[in-house]
């Protein structure tokens, strides 16, 4: 890619971005000369850490801003207060997600609300914030990390489900309204990724099913991903620098899967 906008420094923000996928395509991004705005809700030391590692393995500019996706106000003040630092927003990649898994009928109301806040309306509210800064300097990108379930659903997952499903609905609107600004929106609908939240899952798992690692992670966890493999953070990171890329400039609205096949049926 020498030569192409992705060595020009560009700005981009990654929500929820201290640990897991966020953090994958955080260091993804970096390591195309992007300068990167990490995000969680927790402000430690550590979080701060986080940007200062990616900032010293990849040359770039790192920083941590602390924002509770759940607060409408925060998510937008997110997006101003990165635009102030770095002089703009060239790419936003909405990660920040929570999930509780529960029946309908007792599914706690304040789980729900905080599942579509965080899952779905921070999006709403990082990108109304971040397409005015796009427009004025000729163009972006915007990411949003959906997931299988926003194209399938699981039981007992009512919020995540729907919220992912919002999210593509979100996202095929947004390209539309911005199609002519040199702005995209697509989304990437990765299957089960192993992060550090799946990887502590599995002993619990081994347990309630007695059986042992390799065998809860095909039957159990990788049950409807036909590859049987868990789809990696480095796998999403690259997906996320190809449609940041000028060579996905007519990807727009649309979504990518990367779940071994688990949506193909």
């Amino acid at each position: 890619m020498s030569g192409s906008p992705m060595k020009k420094r560009r700005t981009a923000i990654i929500t929820g971005s201290t640990s897991g996928i966020g953090l994958g395509v955080a260091r993804a991004l970096a390591a195309e000369g992007c300068a990167i705005v990490v995000n969680s809700f927790s402000d430690t030391a550590d979080d701060h850490a986080i940007a200062a590692r990616i900032a010293s393995e990849h040359s770039v500019e790192a920083v941590y801003m602390q924002a509770d996706m759940s607060r409408a106000d925060a998510c937008r003040a997110l997006v101003e207060k990165a635009a102030e630092k770095f002089g703009g927003v060239d790419i936003l990649v909405n990660n920040a997600g929570i999930q509780h898994v529960a029946p309908v009928e007792d599914f706690p109301i304040a789980k729900w609300d905080a599942i579509i806040a965080i899952n779905l309306s921070s999006a709403f509210h990082t990108i109304a914030a971040a397409i005015p800064h796009m427009k004025r300097q000729g163009g972006g990108r915007i990411v949003n990390i959906a997931s299988a379930h926003g194209l399938v659903a699981s039981p007992f997952k009512s919020a995540y489900v729907s919220a992912k499903h919002g999210i593509l609905g979100l996202t095929k609107t947004v390209a539309l309204e911005i199609a002519r600004e040199n702005i995209t929106c697509n989304a990437i609908c990765p299957g089960y990724v192993l992060t550090p939240l799946v990887e502590a899952q599995i002993p619990d798992q081994m347990k309630a099913h007695g059986m042992d690692r390799d065998t809860v992670v095909r039957e159990v966890m990788l049950e409807k991903q036909p590859t049987k493999q868990f789809v990696t953070v480095e796998e999403i990171g690259a997906a996320a620098v190809f449609l940041c890329s000028p060579a996905a400039a007519q990807v727009n609205g649309t979504h990518l899967s990367i779940d071994g096949g688990w949506t193909a049926a």
